[in-house]
């Protein structure tokens, strides 16, 4: 595909600042020979608004369209394959609705499980997440649509999103937060990153020159369009400077104006706003001349797929005594979320389906001519349940307790669902929860009481014919969680750092997020990250990791049905030299085997995922030594271990008068020289080798200028100086 080619040299300054700001809510200017294009909000669904009724909050209405799983279902299928399929199916939907520019995929870690967007974010794992996002990028841009990776960077709750500062250290925002945005960006090449509200350290995203420019562009290689997301803006002349080339929504003309003024008064460089005008155009010509109108899409393959979507979401958390999959039996059916589905998230990614799976509906279909009752009254519930075979409970929160725009305040289930299912399992003990919601929920009293539990996230339109397939065995449950579940939010990561205060949110706990964290101090879950049981069983052999880091290993359906297994492998570097958590994910993939069938399997592992953010170098060192890598089915279910040893990177920053004189004693090549520097600037007499351990230990701590006031004037500053450059110069 040839890149387009556009020209804005005959384009006077007010046009060229004009590009960079909407016409209007969800559109460009048409300036010169730039045509107008369309962004409107995804990710799971194309909310095309027409007409007066526009708003990034997803209060007017849209046109109808595939709704898709969300992000917190999507990202438990832990299948990239199926993710692209989605994104196509979304690019053919963008095409019909006269869409150029669908804003997604949400990439953002899910750091606390209060943040009220969570629902729209994969997983709190930037490989998983970012792995996810690329394919997602890669299928909606095959249809010629541009993708917008958001929210650009660390927002991570919604309370005071437009104000507070995310306050958080290099490595912690290099290793966890930027992670999955760099994964997209260097494998997917999106059109458009969506630059966030909140500030970095301080800075706002849209002025935030170090992170639009310098990592984005300078260090991955960006080459799209910076936009803001919508309100983002709060100075346009610094934004424009710092590297953002798209306002949006409109701001009627008034900051088309200040950029302007600020160019004559010599404030802001003309080059940047060219810079930034040629990006717009760039992108508005390449989505025009891309773009296939299609007239329609297949709302019925598209509804089929989003089917498959939601099966393959499912994730099996509990089944005691093999209760699932439901044998033909009479049924009771219980909870409101039975007959009104909750399927997606509430706010600017809110999608107008063209049709809902209803699961009671679905459920009826499957059973046959066997009774299905259903009721949400307690007493009636009860009395249900009690005459039939089977009871099956659904719970999980309403739009109302989880949304953007706000956070919550706690992860419990509402009580009174708590006390039904408590009645419910004390006359019904074959009882099946299936679970609805868009951020992590305590599940420690639901896994006390009910002997088999399903979690359906949030599962799109089509979710309640998936949730049935699941409930019948018509599909083995495959999904995989992609979040830890804590056995309370006080053992969560953030909990003393959620949300703001005073306009900044401290990131203490670094990059000991979500399974890090809770491995990192030995805490009890109620399910691990990457949990997820079956219908059949599966075995894993003979790991072996070879010299570029494939890892090999043989997996086998030791079970009576067909399904799929998701093979996680997990690293970790005993003795590390940096703080590390005792494992992370490096690489994963999914097998599909019939009954008594094996195969071999091959997990790429990218060095790079072994890697740390060096904060002396300020760049991604390979640490060598004896790495132990893991292979099972969740973060805590690893079967098969093996040793790779790997030479790492050499670094070597040069000592300087803050270096310690424990790490000067630490280098093999610094050590012996500083050791007869001290022997010599000790008093007469003074055995410098017969020096205490202890001592050694206290003096280690150091600073080596400080030597010069420990050495009674004995050595001086260019003694000291003289001594470095010894110890430099005599290091490889």
């Amino acid at each position: 595909m040839n890149e387009p080619r556009t020209d804005i040299t005959e384009l006077s300054l007010e046009q060229r600042a004009a590009l960079g700001s909407g016409a209007s809510f969800w559109t460009t200017k048409a300036i010169g020979e730039i045509p107008a294009i369309v962004l409107t909000d995804g990710p799971h669904g194309v909310r095309r608004q027409s007409g007066n009724a526009t708003d990034h909050l997803g209060i007017g209405g849209s046109k109808p369209a595939t709704c898709f799983p969300p992000a917190a279902g999507l990202g438990q299928t832990w299948d990239p394959e199926l993710v692209e399929r989605i994104g196509t199916a979304l690019g053919d939907e963008c095409l019909s609705l006269d869409v150029h520019v669908l804003l997604g995929p949400g990439v953002n870690i899910k750091r606390d499980p209060r943040c009220g967007r969570n629902f729209e974010y994969y997983s709190e794992d930037p490989l998983l997440s970012g792995v996810l996002g690329a394919a997602w990028v890669r299928g909606v841009q095959s249809r010629g649509v541009g993708a917008s990776v958001k929210h650009f960077a660390a927002n991570n709750a919604e309370h005071d999103r437009m104000r507070a500062s995310s306050d958080v250290d290099d490595r912690t925002l290099r290793e966890i937060y930027l992670r999955a945005f760099e994964h997209v960006v260097r494998e997917a090449q999106p059109w458009t990153v969506m630059c966030s509200y909140n500030r970095i350290n301080g800075v706002y995203a849209a002025e935030n020159a170090w992170l639009l420019t310098k990592v984005l562009r300078d260090e991955w290689g960006f080459d799209g369009v910076v936009v803001s997301d919508w309100g983002a803006v709060r100075d346009r002349v610094a934004a424009v400077a710092a590297g953002l080339d798209l306002e949006m929504p409109s701001a009627g003309g008034v900051t088309d104006a200040d950029v302007v003024a600020a160019v004559a008064a010599g404030t802001l460089d003309d080059a940047a706003v060219t810079r930034a005008a040629e990006r717009v155009a760039r992108l508005a010509v390449r989505a025009s001349e891309n773009a296939v109108t299609t007239g329609s899409f297949d709302g019925d393959a598209h509804h089929h797929l989003a089917r498959e979507a939601a099966r393959r979401a499912v994730v099996l958390l509990k089944n005691d005594g093999d209760l699932l999959p439901l044998a033909p039996s009479t049924l009771a059916v219980i909870g409101t979320f039975a007959q009104h589905p909750r399927y997606q998230g509430g706010g600017s990614s809110h999608v107008n389906p063209t049709r809902v799976d209803v699961p009671l509906d679905e459920i009826r279909a499957l059973a046959g001519d066997y009774d299905v009752t259903y009721t949400a009254d307690a007493s009636a519930a009860v009395a249900a349940a009690a005459a039939a075979d089977t009871a099956i409970v659904i719970l999980g929160l309403t739009a109302e307790e989880e949304s953007e725009g706000y956070d919550r305040e706690h992860i419990d289930l509402p009580a009174d669902q708590i006390e039904l299912l408590r009645a419910v399992v004390e006359v019904q003990p074959r009882t099946v929860v299936v679970l609805s919601h868009g951020g992590v929920v305590r599940l420690g009293p639901v896994a006390e009481l009910a002997p088999a539990i399903i979690d359906g996230a949030l599962l799109g339109q089509a979710g309640g014919g998936a949730i049935a397939d699941v409930l019948f065995g018509v599909v083995n449950p495959s999904g995989r969680l992609a979040e830890t579940v804590p056995l309370r939010l006080e053992d969560t990561p953030a909990y003393l750092n959620f949300p703001s205060e005073n306009g900044h949110t401290v990131y203490g706990e670094r990059i000991f997020v979500g399974y890090r964290w809770f491995d990192a101090r030995d805490l009890e879950v109620t399910y691990p990250f990457g949990h997820g049981l079956s219908y059949t069983r599966f075995e894993y052999s003979d790991l072996e990791v070879s010299d570029d880091l494939t890892v090999l290993l043989r997996v086998t359906n030791t079970g009576s049905r067909a399904g799929r297994e998701v093979v996680q492998v997990y690293a970790s570097l005993p003795g590390s030299r940096v703080s590390r958590p005792p494992r992370w994910l490096v690489g994963f993939t999914g097998v599909t085997l019939s009954p008594g069938e094996q195969r071999s399997v091959e997990i790429p592992v990218s060095r790079t995922a072994l890697t740390y953010w060096d904060v002396n170098t300020e760049g991604w060192v390979l640490e060598g030594g004896d790495y132990t890598v893991s292979v099972g089915a969740s973060s805590r279910d690893l079967r098969l271990h093996a040793t790779t040893t790997l030479a790492g990177d050499e670094i070597r920053v040069p000592f300087t008068r803050e270096s310690t004189l424990g790490e000067i004693l630490a280098d093999p090549v610094a050590a012996p020289i500083a050791l007869d520097a001290l022997s010599k600037a000790a008093p007469a007499g003074t055995d410098t080798t017969a020096l205490g351990t202890d001592l050694l230990r206290m003096l280690a701590s150091i600073p080596i200028e400080r030597m010069i006031g420990f050495s009674g004037g004995r050595v001086t500053r260019d003694q000291l100086d003289e001594l470095l450059t010894a110890i430099n110069s005599h290091r490889p």
